[in-house]
Order: structure tokens, then C-alpha cells, then sequence
């Protein structure tokens, strides 16, 4: 029998239909699209499907959003830049020395004087502080003895209610008391290794890696073996398989959906095949998810734990990224390891502050929290297409930016002659913060050309300035 052919759904034949209009010339660069209302009407669908295929040809970058104005064909002036290349990092373990790197940078991250295009935290302008202050006020004058008591582990029931019903949007069907919750998912993640690692043991990472991830491994005494990844889907399978066979490690960490530094995501087929791998060599996964609500398009990737049978998948994630940085909210659901997660948060923090997750749970259970992330989803597409279009517009020939389909952030790939420590040094004197490609490895030696951009702020005059200042001091290092 033949093969049953693909029947579009119903936002990719609006969005098809947009999308031939565009290739023909019919709607040209620059111009204004129909409002949601008006296509819902003229295409007779739901409002809900229009938005689909307005955030779907986004995410193809044939569209933009600008806020408070409308959806207009994304000007296409420059060729699209080549994606950076698959990594190879040493195929050995190593202990990591990356925290007095990652300390001086940091300190520029924190410089409110200082455009700010390497901190990967979204811009208050994004998140909604005034619904989350009235949250916590009212908290304030209902909570009464429960706002300064110590919470009881393992955490909020109201927030641990909030998490396993979206566990459903995840792929999973969590339960209530799956759910502990942490200080971040940066404590998430930490509990975890402290759960399954001893000093001295073998941690296999994406590579390059999230310079915290690399921090707490060299916090416990733990080696760093960096797995070659693909900027687009992630860990590379075989190369995990090879390492499993030639040593033990005893877990493995990933950020399966919109990576950082680097924005992949990981196909649904390689989050089962890495379960399943690893589930047959007996190591844990841990799965920082941190980044899973911000996909551009229509649908949440599943996480690897909706694959996970065994209870070997500990899935962290946090609303850091999504409502409140400062909150520090995050939670971890460790399967078989819970009830050593759940003594170790004991035994490092006891409990995680109060009234923050109160607030968020209400937020939560209001419906507030999809209305907001369909509002940050479109402005964060956007933002990317326009630091990616400057990346394109003002830095050297040969340059590589990756391609991301969700998230914040993107890495550039500089002509190898750019040292990106000389270009971090000069940008700093410029009033400009990025973070160094060094800080995202074991061996701070690598990755020396690259360097990891934020989209998490709304594009303005002073940050195309910046970009342009960076795109020419980067030509001169050319």
C-alpha cells in the first residue's frame, strides 16, 4: 500500500495560502497583513487558527510582529547566514575550571549602564510584574501566618496542582506529588547531580554548555565529557552511544527543547532514542526544560520525560525564563531519585520561599500565565529575526548565526581569526555586554570565536546601535 499522504491542518492552509501570496509578489516587503480579526473572518476559521499561522510563518521568518501595530512581511534585504557547524569538543573527561571566567563576565551581565546583549534573562517589559505584584499583595493581606511560615516540603500544593495539570502540554501525565519544588531550576539541576554523582564522576553535557550547568559540575568535583552537538537537533546520538560504551558516567544532562547557548531542539525521535539509550546502560537523564514554553511554533515539544517508563528521566524546569526572574520559582520532578532529591532540598535549603509560588500558582490557575506566553512567544520570534537580521546586516563576511524555533538566544559563529576575549574586552569599553563562547565549555580554550546573544529585549535605536558598534569592532578583528 502507498503511503497516506499528509493532510495539512488548518493553520498551515491559511498560513499556505499567506505563504504563496508572498512567494508571488501579491504582499510585498514591508507590508501590513490583515489583522487576526479580518483573516479569521475572511478565511472563515477561528481566531485561535489565525494566530497559529501567523506565529507559523513567523517562525519561517516570512512575517513579523510589531508590537502594538500589527503583522507585516519581514523585509528580506540580506541572504540568510550559513548555521554554525556541528561541535567537536574533546572526547575526554575533564574537571572544570570555568567559574572565575564566567565571574568576570558576569559582573558586566549585571551593569544596568551597559547594553545589555549577553544576559539570557527576559526584559521586564516582557513579563507580567504589575499582575504578579497585585498577586503577591493580596497574598500579603490574605496569606497572614502561611506568608512568613516555613513551606512544607515538598513544596506548594497549589503550584504542584498548577504543574501536573500543564505536564499534560509537556507530553507527560505527572501527578501532584511528582513534583518537588526548588530555588530555580539552577537548584533543580543541582539536586539532581548531588542525587546521582559522586566527586570525581562523569557528567555527559551538550556541547557548548550552559555556563551554570558547567559551574555547579565543577562546584561538586565532578568531570565534564562535552558531546558533540548539532546547533539545530542537539546531542549527537552516536557520539553519546561511543562514550557510554568506553566509560561510566553516571548521568547525563541535556536541554532537550531550545538549548543554551545555542537554541536547539532536540526531534521527538532522539528524545525517545536517548531515553531508551540510556534506560538500557542504566544512567539517569537529567533534562533542564527551562526554555519548553517558549517555542515559536504552533505546538510545546513533548520533553523526554513523556518517554521516560522507568522513572529515570528528572525533568527541572523553572518560571525564570517566563514570569520572574527574581521569584527564583522552579521545581523538579525526579522520578525513581525523588526521595533522595527530596532529602537533599532539605538538607541544602529546607524549603522554597512562600509567598513567590502562592503568587505564581494563582497566576497559573487564572489562565493569565497562556494569554501571557502567547503574547512573549510572537515578541521573542520577532526579536530574533531582528538580531538575527543585524547579525546578517553588520558583522564580518563568512560569520555563522544559529537558526533557532524557540527560546531567546543565539550563538555566532565569528571567521576564526576573531579572538571573541580581545572582542568581549573592546565591547566592554564600548558600554556593550555579550558572553564569550569560552564560558560555555569545560576547556575554556574553545569556542573562542564564538559568542552567545540575548533576544530578550524589544529591539530599539540604542540596541541597533550596539549591534552595528560590535559588527564593526568584530570587522576589525577580521
Amino acid at each position: 500500500m502507498g503511503a497516506v499522504a499528509h493532510k495539512p491542518k488548518l493553520y498551515e492552509q491559511v498560513a499556505e495560502r499567506l505563504e504563496e501570496a508572498i512567494t508571488a509578489g501579491t504582499l510585498r516587503p514591508g507590508d501590513k497583513l490583515p489583522s487576526v480579526r479580518q483573516l479569521s473572518l475572511r478565511e472563515r476559521v477561528s481566531i485561535s487558527t489565525v494566530l497559529q499561522a501567523y506565529l507559523h510563518l513567523e517562525a519561517e521568518g516570512l512575517i513579523e510582529t510589531r508590537p502594538q501595530s500589527g503583522h507585516y512581511v519581514r523585509r528580506r534585504e540580506r541572504p540568510q547566514l550559513a548555521e554554525p557547524q556541528l561541535s567537536r569538543p574533546a572526547s575526554t573527561a575533564t574537571l572544570v575550571t570555568v567559574s572565575s571566567l564566567v565571574a568576570s563576565v558576569y559582573q558586566s551581565m549585571g551593569d544596568a549602564r551597559m547594553v545589555q546583549l549577553g544576559a539570557a534573562s527576559p526584559s521586564p517589559e516582557l513579563l507580567p510584574t504589575r499582575r504578579l505584584f497585585r498577586e503577591l499583595n493580596a497574598l500579603t493581606r490574605d496569606a497572614r501566618d502561611r506568608g512568613v511560615q516555613y513551606d512544607v516540603l515538598p513544596g506548594c500544593v497549589e503550584l504542584r496542582q498548577q504543574l501536573a495539570r500543564r505536564s499534560m502540554d509537556w507530553g507527560c501525565s505527572l501527578a501532584m506529588d511528582d513534583f518537588i519544588t526548588t530555588f530555580g531550576a539552577s537548584e533543580a539541576v543541582h539536586l539532581c547531580l548531588l542525587a546521582v554523582a559522586r566527586p570525581g564522576d562523569t557528567i555527559a553535557i551538550e556541547s557548548p554548555a550552559y555556563y551554570g550547568t558547567l559551574q555547579a559540575i565543577e562546584a561538586l568535583g565532578l568531570r565534564a565529557l562535552e558531546i558533540p552537538s548539532c546547533p539545530c537537533n542537539g546531542m549527537q546520538m552516536e557520539a553519546l552511544e561511543a562514550a557510554l560504551t568506553r566509560r561510566r558516567i553516571a548521568a547525563v544532562l541535556v536541554v532537550p527543547s531550545f538549548s543554551n547557548p545555542v537554541g536547539s531542539c532536540m526531534p521527538d525521535v532522539r528524545r525517545q532514542r536517548l531515553v531508551n539509550l540510556l534506560d538500557a546502560h542504566d544512567v539517569p537523564l537529567i533534562e533542564d526544560d527551562i526554555y519548553g514554553d517558549l517555542h515559536f511554533g504552533p505546538e510545546r515539544p513533548r520533553s523526554c520525560k513523556a518517554f521516560d517508563k522507568r522513572g529515570n528521566v528528572m525533568l527541572c524546569g523553572s518560571f525564570s525564563k517566563t514570569l520572574a526572574p527574581g521569584f527564583r520559582v522552579g521545581y523538579v520532578a525526579p522520578g525513581r531519585f525523588r526521595e533522595r532529591v527530596e532529602l537533599l532540598k532539605f538538607s541544602t535549603s529546607v524549603t522554597t520561599a512562600t509567598l513567590p509560588q502562592y503568587a505564581i500558582a494563582r497566576f497559573l490557575q487564572s489562565g493569565g500565565y497562556d494569554r501571557h506566553l502567547r503574547s512573549l512567544r510572537r515578541r521573542l520570534c520577532a526579536q530574533v529575526q531582528r538580531m538575527t537580521s543585524a547579525v546578517a546586516e553588520f558583522f564580518p563576511e563568512g560569520t555563522r548565526v544559529t537558526r533557532p524555533t524557540g527560546g531567546q538566544l543565539l550563538w555566532v559563529e565569528l571567521p576564526q581569526q576573531v579572538d571573541v576575549l580581545t572582542l568581549h574586552a573592546k565591547a566592554l569599553e564600548a558600554g556593550i555586554s555579550i558572553a564569550p563562547g569560552p564560558i560555555f565549555s569545560a576547556r575554556t580554550d574553545t569556542y573562542r570565536n564564538c559568542f552567545r546573544l540575548s533576544c530578550g529585549h524589544p529591539w530599539t535605536p540604542r540596541i541597533e546601535a550596539a549591534m552595528a558598534t560590535l559588527g564593526a569592532l568584530a570587522r576589525s578583528l577580521a
